[in-house]
């Protein structure tokens, strides 16, 4: 998608506290990116290229990857891995899938997987790695709409007392996840809503009160809003960056692809999060 119907690539910067975080991971800096949706039309080469560029200029321990890397046809999927292959980390690169990665037709996640295997970035599917070492597990979660997510079989095998991150591409994963210890949930899914007013928020937020009663020639032209939009997240109000959600942490990055008829006020992002130990 052209630059100027996505707005240019925005890099955040934050800094998570996470309590009990060995004093030998201090400092630990992740990069997050999601929905980049490669498929020739919602991401430019240009954006991806600086994307890539950008991370590679954090010096990051580890890159993590939350889902919707494609939007339908997965064949795309083998390109962007070429890409990718130039993302640089210390501890590796790992992903979960989105719902858009697995859903065209039966092949869509073992060709995604493949392809992300072919060049060493690990995905996570209800699995638990250790790429900073045992004091910290990394969740990736099954995608929220398939039949196999199941976050009680992975989690349940976690150690309460010891921090963990876990990786869902979809937000409203949260409300469950409160169950457990989750001391940094990284999500997309949402593309931060595309459309948001500033000193407001998203556009989207505000569907059931005001966005339904528009007439439905305006409504399709805006993202989400074709049918119910609760049907793409129940949350909006977590359509992007921090929240706590009870006594876990949330982040959402609004993510690289741009769905038409673009972004306003919501640039496509690449997040640098650091974590620092707090008592």
């Amino acid at each position: 998608m052209h630059w100027l119907l996505s707005g240019p690539l925005s890099i955040e910067k934050l800094t998570v506290n996470i309590v009990g975080l060995p004093e030998s991971l201090q400092g630990t800096k992740l990069v997050h990116m999601s929905d980049l949706h490669y498929d020739g039309k919602r991401l430019s080469e240009e954006m991806l290229e600086e994307a890539i560029a950008l991370s590679n200029e954090a010096e990051p321990d580890l890159v993590v990857l939350t889902g919707d890397y494609v939007t339908d046809d997965p064949s795309p999927i083998h390109q962007l891995v070429l890409r990718l292959k130039h993302l640089q980390s210390r501890a590796g690169i790992y992903a979960v899938l989105g719902n858009h990665d697995i859903y065209y037709n039966s092949r869509s996640q073992a060709e995604v997987t493949a392809a992300f295997d072919s060049i060493g970035v690990k995905v996570l599917w209800n699995e638990i790695a250790y790429p900073l070492g045992k004091e910290l597990p990394l969740v990736g979660l099954a995608d929220y709409w398939s039949r196999e997510f199941n976050p009680k079989v992975v989690m349940n095998q976690l150690d309460g007392t010891t921090p963990c991150i876990v990786l869902s591409h979809n937000p409203d994963t949260a409300e469950i996840l409160q169950k457990w210890r989750v001391d940094l949930q990284l999500s997309g899914h949402t593309h931060g809503g595309q459309i948001v007013l500033p000193g407001i928020g998203p556009l989207v937020v505000y569907y059931k009160r005001f966005i339904r009663k528009l007439p439905k020639k305006l409504r399709r032209w805006v993202p989400f809003l074709r049918g119910d939009c609760s049907k793409v997240v129940k949350h909006w109000e977590w359509a992007q960056g921090f929240h706590k959600v009870g006594t876990n942490q949330l982040y959402i990055n609004r993510g690289l692809g741009t769905y038409p008829p673009g972004r306003l006020f919501c640039p496509p992002e690449v997040t640098v999060i650091t974590l620092v130990s707090s008592t």
